[in-house]
This record gives C-alpha cells, sequence and structure tokens, in this order.
C-alpha cells in the first residue's frame, strides 16, 4: 500500500530542503545558511529513507503472504 511510504517521502523532500538551505544552496528563508539546519535536514533525509524501507518490506511481506 504506497501510503505507508507517503510519509517517508515527504519526510525525506523535506530534509533535501532544509539541507540545501543549511548549507547555503537554495536562498529565501531564515534557514539559509544555518548548518544547524544542513544536519536536521540530514537527519529527516535517513528517516524518511528508513520509512520507505519499512514500506517496501511490508509490501512485499503482504505481496508473499498473499501469494502462499
Amino acid at each position: 500500500m504506497w501510503l505507508r511510504g507517503l510519509p517517508g517521502l515527504v519526510i525525506c523532500a523535506l530534509g533535501v530542503v532544509w539541507l540545501l538551505q543549511g548549507i547555503d544552496v537554495l536562498h529565501g528563508s531564515g534557514m539559509t545558511g544555518h548548518h544547524q539546519y544542513a544536519v536536521l535536514g540530514a537527519v529527516a533525509i535517513v528517516l524518511g529513507a528508513a520509512l520507505l524501507v519499512w514500506a517496501e518490506r511490508a509490501r512485499r511481506r503482504r505481496a508473499s503472504a498473499a501469494g502462499s
């Protein structure tokens, strides 16, 4: 079910934006150039990726259980 992966995808996308703002690549925000946002962005990317992996594993388990 794709709804399980949606939070992971959103968190990854936000993490990328925060990371890019923190390392001063994206401009126009109060977060621009503040390195703590780069760290928070990296943490968000890792968390989002973990949620995506969890969702994919749950989907595969469900598919293999249905096929048995």
